[in-house]
């Protein structure tokens, strides 16, 4: 069983970040010391296993020790947590706490420092690195069976859900298209309307051109007849004259004559009196009418009306501008209604469109492809190709990377020529991509693994946890080859709570002199991110060495 001793003397940049904290990673030793001890039986399991994590501290028996609780050890899982195991040594205590752990999905994960206190210092353990397998499977002894048969699949049943999906907007867009046809033809209709005196006398014309009196029909006759004068008289003198019964237009127009409203002779009203008694009779009674005495009567109310529009008196100047007045607040109070009909309509053709569009192709859809994604929206946007740093690494991605300055220490300075550093983003942020190349004074060599884990702690330093890490080879399209960490992790938000699930890949090139390196991350829940990472890491390209620029690495 490998101890691992707690570093405590560990320097501190605070303004050092990115690169630097990987080429400190080579370059910086630190001291340790050896009061708190962490151990692992085993650093390989296969899948639902148990690891046995060990801490052992050395106190004094006044001290108060703290052990880590809950699920710190994340992405490992806690299966077990023993109890405190102490035994007397010499004048101190030695306390050993172990803990069970296990993880279920295969791969390469980041056991991570867990922190200890002793009275009032704080330390942390050191972190390991744990490979999970899967478990074999032996084919062979795996009884097969039998393609089975094709079935018959029933039709599957009426969904009335999906025909009120497609037939409610096709009906509010139906009343919507009614409605505005209906408004349309009575617009059309008011703007053909004569005049009140002009009306009457063309409807008197037709009702002379028809042949009502020769078919005997007295009663449709009359209704006609009745119908024409009472519409003047409700367009010109009393606008209740069509609702009115006879005997109440009759007093009406006496009230209006008695009020001096207009000067109608009585004998008129009289006259128009006995002709709508006549007309209730035939209408009502069904008394047969003679054609003589019917055309008498359309001559006497074509009199009347006549005598009617004379005895109206002409507007004064004040009326008309009353008038006037009165038809512009009428024509803006239409055109208020139009705007806002027509707003309602068009927000509500929106709303079905919309409706539609997400019943038959999903939210999912109508949110990418109508309200944008900023992720989509860069795939199909316009990409760059840059080169970044000395050596140069060329990459393809639809933004330009910015320049990051990072102060780098001392003892930093004097192994490297030069540290470049270019990014978008946060790790915080939907998409993050960190392009670095750093060139050394002396021609030494790079472990790829130390670069790898390099990374990997500067992005815990980021505030990365929950770090699931796989490690395999990379290769260029050029057939440049480095060494790749991947998986996802979560960022600690400001408000201290965890952000979404993240995938990254952080890409190592090492050449004589020189560390490049490429990192990449993006959200999992974003279907285009992967298109995206895809297309950026398949353009990456590299400058060799003192070989001078060279994109194909030959």
């Amino acid at each position: 069983m490998k101890l691992h001793t707690l570093n405590i003397a560990k320097l501190s940049f605070p303004c050092l970040s990115g690169m630097a904290l990987v080429v400190l990673f080579f370059l910086v030793t630190v001291s340790s010391y050896g009061q708190v001890k962490s151990a692992v039986d085993t650093t390989v399991i296969r899948i639902g296993e148990e690891i046995t994590y060990t801490i052992e501290v050395e106190a004094d028996s006044t001290s108060l020790i703290l052990f880590p609780e809950g699920q710190s050890f994340q992405p490992l899982e806690v299966i077990d947590s023993y109890d405190v195991d102490t035994t007397r040594l010499e004048a101190k205590f030695r306390l050993i706490k172990k803990y069970g752990l296990t993880q279920f999905d295969s791969g390469y994960y980041r056991l991570p420092s867990q922190r200890v206190v002793v009275d009032d210092r704080s330390f942390m353990t050191d972190s390991a690195m744990v490979e999970v397998r899967d478990v074999p499977v032996d084919t062979t002894q795996q009884k097969m069976f039998d393609i089975k048969p094709a079935m018959g699949v029933e039709e599957p049943p009426f969904n009335v859900v999906t025909l009120l999906y497609w037939l409610i907007p096709l009906l509010l867009i139906g009343l919507i298209a009614y409605i505005l046809f209906r408004r349309k033809k009575r617009k059309e209709e008011r703007e053909k309307q004569l005049p009140p005196y002009e009306e009457a006398m063309v409807a008197l014309k037709e009702l002379d051109a028809s042949q009502l009196l020769i078919a005997n029909r007295s009663k449709d006759y009359y209704s006609s007849l009745t119908e024409i004068v009472k519409r003047y008289i409700d367009r010109e003198i009393d606008d209740t004259a069509l609702e009115s019964t006879s005997d109440e237009l009759i007093q009406r127009l006496q009230l209006h004559k008695d009020s001096g409203h207009f000067d109608l002779d009585g004998e008129t009203i009289k006259k128009l009196d006995a002709i709508f008694k006549r007309a209730d009779l035939v209408k009502f009674a069904k008394m047969k009418q003679e054609s003589g005495i019917a055309r008498a009567d359309r001559s006497t109310i074509e009199e009347i009306i006549n005598e009617t529009k004379e005895a109206i008196p002409e507007p004064t100047e004040e009326e008309l501008l009353q008038n006037e007045r009165y038809a512009e607040e009428q024509l803006r109070k239409r055109r208020f209604k139009r705007i806002l009909f027509g707003s309602f309509a068009g927000v509500a053709v929106l709303f079905i469109t919309l409706g539609v569009l997400a019943s038959v192709y999903g939210w999912g859809y109508l949110k990418d492809n109508v309200i944008g994604h900023p992720t989509k929206d860069l795939v199909e946007g316009r990409w760059y190709k840059s080169e970044y740093g000395v050596p140069a690494v060329i990459v393809e991605a639809p933004f330009v990377l910015k320049r990051t300055e990072v102060d780098v220490p001392d003892a930093v300075k004097e192994q490297i020529t030069s540290m470049d550093i270019f990014a978008y983003g946060s790790l915080r942020d939907m998409f993050y991509l960190v392009v670095n190349s750093t060139q050394f004074k002396n021609p030494i060599d790079v472990d790829l693994d130390q670069a790898l884990e390099g990374g990997l702690v500067t992005m815990e330093q980021q505030g990365v946890q929950n770090l699931v890490v796989k490690k395999e080879g990379f290769e260029t399209e050029d057939g440049l080859k480095g060494q790749r960490a991947y998986g996802t992790f979560n960022v600690k938000l400001p408000n201290g709570k965890l952000g979404p699930d993240q995938n990254y890949q952080l890409v190592v090139f090492g050449q004589k002199g020189a560390l490049q390196q490429v990192t990449v991350a993006s959200r999992v829940d974003d279907p285009y991110a992967e298109e995206m990472v895809d297309r950026i890491m398949n353009s990456v390209e590299l400058e060799l060495q003192d070989a001078g620029p060279n994109p194909k690495g030959k």
